[in-house]
């Protein structure tokens, strides 16, 4: 490897590297609540202590894609205390800004603000817990760059193409071409590399003076089939990549023969999962880069708490262990003690040289109880390390290698998936879940919830790619309505295509025509990303267009209290009362009972009033639509029969005189029709008094459920 000497001078590039910050990881903890802030402040101390140029983030620097407020202050007072300062950047910028920041409304880096005052610049990509998402695909980075401390690029919105182009930067006769890539579902990615549309482009004058430097933020090691990054797929041109996402630490160099490039693996900054590979000490790196020469120093973090772990199999103590003895399991315990009370000592010994250490270590021992064992109580053996161990509910992990057997469909059970923790071995996506419950389950629940006509297969119309996303994207980016309307996305794309195809209204028919139709999907990926995206961006703007009506019904309920308290007649009072029941009724019909017997109370009314209430119109709040299945789709090209009680129910009153006009009652599909029918009777009875400004109570011993809605309305 090419090495240049850690002399400062004004061609040298000095670059801090960091990935898989995560902060706010476990904040709500007492004990290990801290942890990530104090990491943080002491690798931008780091920064600063050593005069870096610029820190280079890999990913991840929150641990949630919408962060708490402690979080977010706690990272902002960092920035501020360590990056802004009076000391003077040293190297310039020769790119076009507008195109590396494009989509910041501020596209130029931090530290050339007039009105900002940057000694260490930053710049990071997003990893996959901080991703952009929501209708303005927004992430946590994206504030802080607003802010103006941090800058954030290396984002791409295609799915069809991706252009990573550097940004050129210079100090004395050093030219770095920075290259970033934020995190892409890896699948996706690894189908663009395959398909050749990822292009790295270069500057066009003295391409090969360039120190081409990578910050990329994907799966390293191989999880699946496409479930990774190869190495080989990254372009032979470039000299450094700093890979992140994988959090042992590696990152010593280390070149890849084919490609003749180095990568260099910087790890995380805090243990978020009790792994072997989190057990490695943790690191960060300070590059030096100099002409076409680099080094790399590893600078060891001393405020990371210490993480000792241990494997033990009962089979490979015979001599200790029998299972046929009935005090085995005391015997097991005791030396379960043992082997802790160890681990303690060493994580004490390392804590005497480092007092900046945390004082209660992480401890793990994987008991693998295999051969006839039975463990023994872990809560009970956690109460004795409270005091001693941050970690007490998590120190024993049990677990027994499963007998390999020959398996079959039929057999197979889907909650063996789930009893291995993530954490202990290959992680499971919920892709990758979805995938295999479908591939394998006889019968399932949702068949029936999708697709009420065909039931020998587990997905009709949705592909187990397109409901992975949606369930991911529920779970972790919080899109509630991500099933919901990938669901009837698809139902009205097939839909369509049955009446293109002028199907005829046959079940085998249809049946062979949305099989042929899915599996045609199937084949074309790059249009089945194009609708997964098309619905998460139907739910977005959904869920946008909830909050503005949620905004201003509130605000419109405000008005309307606001009004009915200025006034102490009762000319005035039904219309403003009028108004806020029908805003009420669609947001849970906050109120009317009250209304109505204050009506019904007073007994008044006139006809003056109510011309002057139906004068004001408003629009009706919409309910939602029901989903249509296919064969409801047929049924609607016949004749519809005229004698739907629930229909008819919502024809006389939307249909009445324009005193209705007011009143936004749309019936609910599940009420059952013979209390419609009773309340459309009711409706009109009571129509025919109050036109008159007179309220008749009824004798009628029969329930009605909407008397105390729909009648009342009508009183004065």
């Amino acid at each position: 490897m090419s090495t240049v000497d850690s002399q400062d001078d004004e061609d040298t590039f000095k670059i801090l590297l960091a990935t898989d910050i995560h902060l706010g990881y476990l904040e709500k903890d007492p004990v290990r609540g801290n942890d990530t802030f104090v990491t943080f402040n002491e690798i931008l101390d780091h920064a600063q202590k050593n005069e870096v140029d610029f820190v280079l983030l890999g990913g991840d620097l929150f641990h949630e894609n919408k962060p708490s407020r402690k979080t977010i202050h706690s990272c902002l007072e960092s920035l501020r205390k360590y990056c802004m300062g009076d000391r003077p950047v040293q190297f310039e910028i020769l790119s076009d800004q507008a195109v590396n920041f494009h989509y910041s409304k501020f596209p130029w880096v931090n530290y050339q603000d007039v009105n900002l005052n940057i000694s260490i610049p930053i710049f990071s990509i997003h990893g996959n817990h901080d991703d952009p998402t929501g209708a303005d695909a927004l992430c946590a980075l994206d504030i802080l760059s607003c802010a103006g401390l941090l800058n954030h690029f290396g984002r791409s919105a295609s799915v069809e193409k991706i252009d990573i182009s550097p940004i050129l930067l210079r100090k004395g006769r050093t030219k770095i071409a920075l290259y970033g890539l934020g995190a892409i579902p890896d699948e996706r990615l690894y189908r663009m590399f395959v398909n050749k549309q990822v292009t790295m482009l270069r500057p066009k004058e003295d391409e090969d003076s360039w120190f081409n430097l990578f910050v990329i933020h994907q799966n390293r090691s191989k999880h699946g089939a496409t479930n990774y990054i190869p190495e080989q797929f990254l372009d032979d041109f470039i000299n450094l990549v700093v890979w992140g996402h994988e959090h042992e630490c590696k990152i010593a160099p280390s070149q890849n023969e084919q490609q003749c490039f180095y990568v260099s693996q910087p790890g995380s900054s805090v243990v978020t999962s009790l792994s072997p590979g989190e057990a490695v000490k943790k690191h960060i790196g300070l590059l030096h880069v100099r002409g076409k020469k680099m080094k790399i120093q590893k600078i060891a973090l001393e405020t990371v708490r210490t993480f000792h772990m241990e494997d033990v199999v009962l089979a490979d103590h015979p001599d200790l262990f029998n299972p046929d003895n009935p005090k085995v399991t005391q015997a097991i315990q005791a030396f379960c003690m043992e082997k802790v009370e160890l681990m303690l000592d060493n994580a004490e010994r390392e804590r005497l040289g480092n007092p900046r250490q945390p004082e209660k270590p992480l401890i793990r021992l994987r008991v693998d109880y295999t051969g006839g064992f039975e463990p023994f109580s872990v809560h009970r053996f956690s109460q004795k390390y409270m005091d001693r161990v941050a970690n007490p509910k998590d120190i024993i992990h049990f677990f027994r290698h499963r007998e390999q057997k020959e398996k079959n469909d039929s057999d197979f059970n889907f909650g063996k998936l789930v009893s291995r923790p993530a954490s202990e071995g290959m992680t499971l996506r919920v892709e990758d879940l979805v995938k295999q419950y479908f591939q394998t389950a006889e019968k399932m629940l949702l068949n029936k919830m999708f697709s009420p006509i065909i039931k020998k297969v587990q997905l009709s119309l949705l592909t187990e790619r397109g409901m992975g996303e949606a369930v991911q994207e529920f779970v972790d980016k919080e899109e509630k309505d991500a099933i919901e309307e990938l669901v009837k996305f698809q139902l009205e794309k097939t839909q369509r295509f049955l009446k293109e195809r002028r199907t005829d209204a046959e079940e085998e028919k249809i049946d062979e025509e949305v099989r042929k139709f899915r599996e045609s999907r199937k084949k074309n990926t790059e249009e089945e990303d194009e609708e997964v995206r098309e619905a998460m961006t139907r739910a977005r703007a959904h869920r946008s267009e909830d909050a503005v009506l949620v905004a201003a019904s509130s605000d419109e309920e405000f008005m309307d209290t606001g009004v009915k308290g200025t006034g102490d007649s009762d000319d005035g009072l039904p219309a403003t009362l009028s108004r806020g029941r029908a805003r009420g009724r669609a947001r849970g019909a906050r109120g009317q009972n009250s209304t109505a017997r204050g009506s019904s109370r007073r007994g008044r009314g006139s006809t003056s009033q109510e011309s002057a209430t139906s004068s004001r119109t408003y629009k009706p709040v919409s309910m939602p639509a029901k989903n249509t299945s296919i064969m409801d789709a047929f049924r609607s090209l016949k004749p519809e029969s005229s004698l739907n009680s629930s229909k008819s129910y919502s024809e006389d009153i939307i249909g009445d005189d324009s005193d209705l006009e007011d009143i936004s009652i749309v019936p609910s599909s599940k009420v059952n029709q013979r209390w419609s029918t009773s309340s459309s009777l009711s409706k009109r009875g009571s129509q025919s008094q109050t036109s008159r400004g007179v309220d008749f109570e009824s004798d009628e011993d029969e329930f009605d459920p909407f008397k105390s809605t729909a009648t009342s309305r009508r009183t004065k």
